[in-house]
């Protein structure tokens, strides 16, 4: 959800055969490519991965060419590295939020990532 004064945008989607922190990730990029231009924005999540990520571990991931500390390739480094872009290009504050309790733009970021799952074509197997 995009909010700008007292303009809102609500932006949705899903992927089949993904991961709950790859969608996360993408939740973020999404939103940052519809700013057109640099901007000082508040980024509101409840995931402590993408928190966490950005604002902790990238510089270090960074510095060891995309390893973890365990000297393994970081998960969803295409992701990560979009992000990281994205982010260059803006001033963030980022901000966490535990999920479900009841903050409002928390609880309508999740009815829309549900709705983006709902939208996802279902195969014949699920069907049956």
């Amino acid at each position: 959800m995009l909010r700008y004064g007292d303009h809102e945008r609500e932006l949705y989607g899903g992927e089949s055969e993904t991961t709950n922190n790859r969608m996360e990730l993408t939740a973020v990029i999404m939103g940052l490519q519809e700013l057109k231009r640099p901007c000082s924005v508040r980024i509101t999540t409840d995931s402590k991965y993408v928190l966490q990520g950005i604002t902790e571990w990238l510089d270090g991931w960074k510095r060891r060419n995309w390893k973890t500390t365990a000297k393994k390739p970081v998960l969803n480094q295409d992701l990560w590295r979009q992000l990281d872009s994205l982010a260059g290009e803006h001033e963030i504050d980022w901000r966490w939020v535990k999920g479900h309790s009841g903050h409002p733009e928390n609880e309508k970021a999740d009815l829309l990532a549900n709705r983006g799952i709902d939208k996802l074509p279902r195969s014949d197997e699920e069907e049956n």
